[in-house]
């Protein structure tokens, strides 16, 4: 399942090596509010870096899946995350580069707008 949602870096945390071939970061987000929600993400493996250029305070943007696992009759849930991106400046991490000022496809020499059912007429 994949999710997103915003919110201000609060904290971010220094990558832990669980084992020899496994590493977590964890980082934490505000949501503002009447009553301030913190939200604890974690980073696995190779994506232990994808924080690394944020600073506290900065607006970001997290896609994540929601994880879950027993042990011991014990339940425990990760929200994972797979991608970081700034929402002020749009810089998108895993390139490192601006994101595109993306605009309405058009059709007809931009006559036109495309619509979702221009689209619909894939095989599968």
């Amino acid at each position: 399942m994949a999710f997103e949602t915003e919110g201000v870096l609060h904290k971010k945390f220094d990558t832990e090596n669980k084992t020899d071939t496994f590493q977590a970061r964890e980082f934490v987000i505000k949501h503002e509010g009447n009553y301030p929600q913190y939200i604890k993400f974690q980073l696995t493996q190779d994506r232990c870096d994808l924080i690394t250029p944020f600073e506290e305070g900065d607006k970001i943007k997290v896609s994540f899946d929601l994880r879950g696992r027993e042990w011991n009759e014990k339940y425990f849930t990760n929200l994972n995350a797979w991608k970081i991106d700034k929402v002020d400046g749009q810089v998108d991490n895993a390139s490192g580069t601006p994101a595109a000022n993306l605009e309405p496809l058009t059709a007809n020499n931009g006559n036109e707008e495309l619509q979702a059912e221009d689209f619909d007429d894939l095989p599968f």
